[in-house]
């Protein structure tokens, strides 16, 4: 069993996580329009994009309990995987910009909790090359930890931080484009430090892992 991610951890990845250029300008016209039609859809879009990461961090869990009998090889895997999400934010490497400007669904407008929650559980899925070094990271350390429940909980935690601002965006009429262009000046400064954070981390796991017990 790996060391449990602390939930303040998860919580501030799934803030910084929300802050990513090519989402956090999509969200007035994603949130801001549906909380004028209704007052819970934003709501169900929410719910929707947290349940879409907590099954990944169920799904990851299964398949690191399934290879727990491997476990040096999951954290090879994890340790490679964790310094190339550190150094593609650092050095801004599109390792994950594929489908980055995928195309929101034509039913976006639509009203309804129930198409919310469906757009909520297609935007979880499309804003992964978005947010992949963060969440990659985090689904790595799920991966090893190889517990559901714990991978269950540490991406209910994530999604708690990628959710807050999105519902702050969604019922604040005080959110102009302008402000969160100012917002996103400091994305670089976050997405570099956020970076060196992880391949810290990374080479921290090498050390543990593999070379603690010859110095």
């Amino acid at each position: 069993m790996y060391e449990t991610i602390p939930p303040l951890t998860a919580f501030g990845a799934g803030i910084l996580s929300v802050l990513s250029p090519c989402i956090l300008p999509l969200l007035p016209a994603v949130l801001a329009t549906s909380a004028g039609k209704s007052k819970i859809r934003p709501l169900a879009i929410v719910l929707g994009v947290s349940i879409s990461f907590i099954l990944m961090g169920v799904v990851t869990s299964i398949f690191g309990a399934a290879f727990q009998s491997h476990i040096g090889q999951l954290k090879i895997m994890a340790e490679i995987l964790i310094l190339l999400m550190g150094f593609s934010l650092l050095f801004e490497l599109s390792l994950f910009n594929t489908f980055s400007k995928f195309p929101l669904f034509a039913d976006m407008n639509e009203e309804g909790s129930i198409s919310g929650l469906l757009l909520g559980l297609s935007l979880g899925v499309l804003w992964i090359p978005c947010i992949g070094p963060i969440l990659g990271s985090i689904l790595a350390m799920v991966a090893l930890e190889g517990s559901t429940s714990n991978g269950a909980f540490t991406l209910s935690i994530y999604s708690l931080g990628f959710s807050i601002p999105m519902l702050v965006l969604a019922y604040s009429a005080h959110f102009s484009s302008s402000k969160l262009r100012l917002i996103s000046m400091y994305d670089e400064i976050l997405k570099k430090g956020a970076g060196m954070v992880i391949i810290l981390f990374g080479f921290w796991m090498v050390y543990h892992n593999h070379f603690r017990g010859l110095f």
